[in-house]
């Protein structure tokens, strides 16, 4: 579909941001996107905090981002804020869960409990909204109507279906029509933007050009954001479209369990009650000194050996001599850090080791993996790792990669933090350049047929249906297997369902996913329902004699279902749904 805007929001776990290219533009040169720039403070960034600021009704959405951090903790300063609701990094809530609903719920930051559509859906209208402001400026006369535009979301490569299915539901109550609706997968976005640069920084070497890479040539994207870290692996082809080679990896091993585990330090010290009532009561503060955190952060690495120094509020110096009975600097003393960090007036400063040491866990799960990753045979002779997403632009992640994979080519764009909102237009513009996908699991349906003696199958739930015949149920029908090779467009080997009685006036149809690659029954252990769809059947005449025939369409970033009613020749596209 061509439109004369292509516009993406890329929702992240700790940040999010917003960017468009005219049609025109994408044309001449398809790395000429504008991003929105946000302000914090004084300061001008890339992407903004994902932070939704909601009205005491729970309808209402006041404020996103770095306006919606400071308004809360202006209203918690002046003890207001008990009624408000205040998000942040709400996205987690979607990942792992093998099934979501859509009434699910999700707490805020004191623990009130709202839908998490309404608060996904007021965010995306909000990120919505602001990009059309922006993209209007850029218009004279009529300005741009929704008709012109085009939309991506972003969603980590690693989420389910029903994940995906959330967040399209939720952009659409933003007011985005299905029809102008696009998810792109973050690592691919990002593979996509990389493939546009003309060189990128690559350490300890010269600087390389992912663009240049011939065909047969593979490289693995490590997408460090702040929640998920999501791995894919592709190979180019002769035409210059991508080939995943490995279905996408990853973990919740993003920069915010560095957070949680500096959060772990100063509880260690002062102890979880006094952290507790730190964020009761002076949230303006706790992030204020998340926000001093996230730059010392940033600029830590393996070779710097100096003393860190970071503000500590006033206001948690005062809750641990409260909560631990003693002076913060005594429980400094009683602590195990006591050799590595000093209190003074409202500062404290630590061994760089400590600092260090925040990182340990996360830096471990993401090497140990891309390691495991690399000795899959589809993935050997991988010649380079493309780092990108906000948490590649930390020095330790990056220097820990580098020494871990020393013959490996290891490139950084320069806006690494920027490559999957990017790659997101590009896609937008262009989504058939990923040409081949792998399939995270084995894919089928629930079948019954009639029980005989050549039944090949071990002995399973037969009965009689309603008709007095014998048959067996739970039988997994196999679409697409796991680590199957699955190319865009392409349609997998159609199914063919009757009614099981004449008057039958619809056939449902229940997915399921297994890790196992031969399922025989949707009742196995590795096996999970995962969804459903409807045939409709309006004429009944033909009674069981009726024949509808089902593919399954793997090759994108959604699962599509064509359907084709043998006695009409109607083909149509049934939508799946993941949500229960």
């Amino acid at each position: 579909m061509s439109s004369l805007l292509v516009a993406a929001i890329d929702f992240g776990t700790t940040y999010s941001g917003l960017a468009f290219s005219f049609k025109h533009e994408f044309e001449r040169d398809p790395t000429k996107i504008s991003a929105k720039n946000w302000t914090g403070g004084h300061l001008v960034f890339q992407k903004g905090p994902t932070c939704a600021l909601i009205h005491p009704d729970g309808k209402t959405l006041d404020s996103f981002g770095y306006e919606a951090e400071s308004k809360y903790g202006e209203l918690a300063l002046d003890k207001h804020h008990k009624q408000w609701f205040f998000f942040k990094r709400f996205k987690m809530s979607l990942f792992g869960r093998i099934g979501i609903e859509r009434n699910i719920l999700i707490e805020d930051a004191s623990g009130k409990k709202l839908k998490a559509q309404t608060v996904f859906a007021l965010s995306i209208k909000y990120l919505k909204d602001d990009l059309l402001e922006m993209s209007q400026k850029r218009i004279a006369d009529d300005g741009i109507r929704s008709s012109d535009i085009h939309w991506v979301l972003t969603v980590p490569a690693i989420w389910n279906d029903a994940a995906k299915q959330f967040m399209r539901e939720a952009a659409e109550e933003a007011g985005i029509s299905k029809e102008r609706l696009t998810i792109a997968l973050e690592p691919e976005a990002a593979s996509l933007f990389c493939r546009h640069l003309p060189v990128e920084k690559s350490l300890g070497r010269d600087k390389v050009s992912l663009a240049k890479f011939q065909a047969g040539k593979k490289y693995l994207v490590l997408d460090a954001g702040g929640g998920t870290i999501d791995i894919t692996v592709h190979e180019v082809l002769r035409n210059g479209n991508l080939k995943e080679l490995h279905k996408a990896s990853g973990g919740a091993w993003g920069g915010t369990k560095v957070d949680a585990a500096f959060e772990a330090f100063l509880s260690e010290i002062i102890g979880p009650r006094g952290i507790a009532k730190f964020k009761e009561d002076h949230m303006e503060d706790y992030i204020d000194m998340f926000r001093d955190f996230e730059i010392k952060k940033r600029d830590i690495a393996p070779s710097k050996n100096a003393k860190i120094t970071m503000r500590i509020p006033i206001t948690l110096v005062d809750i641990a001599n409260e909560t631990c009975d003693r002076p913060m600097k005594e429980c400094i003393a009683k602590s195990r850090y006591r050799e590595n960090l000093v209190l003074t007036g409202d500062k404290i400063r630590m061994d760089a080791d400590v600092m260090k040491s925040f990182f340990v866990i996360p830096l471990r799960s993401i090497l140990d993996h891309v390691e495991t990753l690399l000795e899959e045979p589809t993935v050997t002779r991988c010649s380079a790792i493309v780092m990108v997403g906000g948490f590649s632009e930390s020095p330790m992640l990056q220097e820990h990669i580098q020494d871990h994979f020393p013959d490996m080519k290891i490139i950084i764009p320069e806006e690494a933090g920027l490559a999957v909102l990017k790659g997101a237009v590009i896609f937008g513009h262009n989504p058939t350049t990923i040409a081949e996908r792998v399939c995270k699991y084995t894919y089928g349906e629930t079948s019954t047929h009639r029980t005989t003696d050549k039944c090949k199958h071990p002995k399973t739930n037969s009965k009689l249906d309603e008709n007095g015949e014998m048959r067996c149920y739970d039988i997994f029908r196999v679409h697409a297997r796991i680590n199957q090779s699955v190319k865009l467009g392409e349609e997998q080997k159609e199914a063919t369902s009757s009614p099981i009685y004449d008057t039958q006036t619809k056939i449902g149809k229940e997915i399921y996913a297994s890790s196992n690659p031969n399922p025989v029954f949707v009742t196995d252990p590795e096996c999970s329902r995962i969804g459903k769809f409807t045939v409709p059947i309006p004429d009944t005449s033909l009674g069981k004699a009726r024949k509808f025939g089902t593919t399954f369409l793997f090759g994108g970033t959604e699962i599509e279902v064509k359907v084709v009613d043998k006695a009409t020749g109607e083909v149509t596209k049934r939508t799946v749904d993941f949500l229960g």
